[in-house]
């Protein structure tokens, strides 16, 4: 888009102290409401303070389904003169000691009506006096009129209206503590705003939208700030839904929202120096560099051939199964109760958009494994068709050379249960297994 003479989304920089009233650093004195934060003119009626600047990401990480509003705060001076952030084209923006950002989580009760919100809480992140960063959580009272501070963490059972009944999701407050599992300083601190993320029409408050870049710019929030030239050669995310009316994503599309998916959800900790695992999960890294598909990884999970991303096989992605777990095996690991079924049909999408020899899905083991008091009739299924099903008793991977399954199997002694399926022209399956044991 070219702006021309378009109006700014940020006329003049509002005032902002330092810290607004939050301490210098996490062993200060911490405000026990939000309403005395400094963040909010009117806490209730979620008023933001003039110094705050509302902003919105391109891919927001995932938040069990929340709906968040985002402020910044951006300390006007500092002893030697105006404070900028320092922004590049690529890379973690480095932020002024006494930026406060702060995260409203919302969320919808009901289906019958969207509009339909519960308050749950407000974060906020403080650059500190040292250099690195600390996080505090409010959590909104049930009349909404403030929320309380948290010194732990908190999970809470949340009722939720579906179109058929009812529900309980559970909600997961963090701790100060927790904050810093992702907020480290290898990944710059802040999370959100960045480049890549900022680089997209936003409608501020005065009815003008604008590019958050060039609205940043404008202000002279940025060192160095964004010409409207530059603009359209700076990286972005892409959104991971197309518009209403929108043709089908492209190949490349369809790995660009993948790939900005990662970026968003798993680039904290996936990055070199981060976490112990090989692939760079960071959108600015090429995809041939980010060791993502066909990547090796550390932890198999006991899959034959594992990969990070595995092409057109979903069982063997060792990223989409800690995406669709909510196990241990869970990725993000932290206040992540609930799966992202947009996230994991995009994903899903992907790696089966991938060049590559088809793949067999795993058989069906009829019943589940446990323990009996008398012999079970196991019974295997299959979804891909003329597949050939070879089984193993003794906990062994199955093998051509192994029974072939052509009828249901009776056990009545403690057995491994192992199965694979077979077809010419096909990667075989992953190995399926259930444990049964007897009196």
């Amino acid at each position: 888009m070219l702006w021309g003479e378009a109006p700014y989304g940020l006329v003049s920089r509002p005032a902002a102290r330092p810290y607004l009233l939050m301490p210098e650093s996490a062993d200060g004195p911490m405000p026990a409401r939000l309403s005395q934060t400094g963040a909010f003119l009117d806490t209730t009626n979620l008023v933001p303070s003039p110094a705050l600047i509302p902003y919105d990401l391109v891919v927001p990480f995932w938040s069990d389904g929340a709906g968040k509003s985002r402020w910044i705060a951006v300390p006007t001076l500092g002893p030697a003169g105006p404070q900028r952030i320092k922004a590049g084209p690529t890379g973690e923006w480095v932020f002024p000691k006494g930026t406060v950002l702060v995260k409203h989580f919302e969320l919808p009760t009901d289906a019958r009506h969207p509009e339909v919100r519960r308050r749950l809480e407000t974060r906020l992140l403080v650059c500190d006096s040292t250099g690195g960063v600390y996080g505090v959580t409010y959590k909104w009272r049930p009349d909404n009129s403030d929320a309380d501070l948290l010194t732990t963490n908190l999970s809470e059972q949340i009722l939720v209206q579906t179109l058929g009944g009812c529900r309980t999701q559970t909600w997961y407050y963090p701790n100060r503590s927790d904050c810093r599992t992702c907020h480290t300083q290898l990944a710059g601190g802040p999370l959100g705003p960045k480049t890549r993320q900022l680089n997209r029409p936003f409608s501020y408050p005065s009815g003008v939208t604008d590019n958050e870049l060039r609205a940043w710019s404008h202000a002279g929030l940025l060192d160095p700030g964004f010409s409207d030239e530059q603009l359209a050669s700076l990286p972005a995310l892409t959104p991971l839904e197309n518009g209403p009316g929108s043709a089908p994503a492209s190949a490349t599309e369809l790995q660009a929202r993948a790939r900005s998916y990662l970026d968003a959800n798993c680039a904290q900790c996936h990055r070199p120096g981060g976490t112990v695992a090989n692939f760079d999960a960071r959108f600015d890294t090429p995809l041939e560099r980010q060791q993502l598909i066909n990547g090796e990884v550390l932890i198999d999970e006991g899959l034959d051939n594992p990969r990070v991303i595995a092409p057109r096989d979903i069982w063997r992605s060792v990223a989409f199964l800690r995406v669709t777990s909510l196990d241990g095996l869970k990725m993000p690991p932290l206040a992540h109760q609930e799966l992202d079924q947009h996230g994991i049909a995009l994903m899903k999408e992907w790696i089966e958009s991938l060049p590559g020899r088809p793949v067999l899905p795993p058989p069906l083991i009829s019943p589940r494994g446990g323990h009996h008091s008398k012999s079970v009739e196991i019974t295997v299924s299959e979804t891909e068709p003329d597949c050939a099903i070879h089984y193993t008793l003794d906990g062994s991977v199955p093998a051509l050379s192994d029974p072939l399954y052509d009828k249901p199997v009776r056990v009545n002694e403690t057995s491994v249960f192992r199965a694979k399926a077979f077809k010419k022209g096909f990667t075989h399956s992953i190995t399926v297994q259930e444990v049964f044991t007897f009196d």
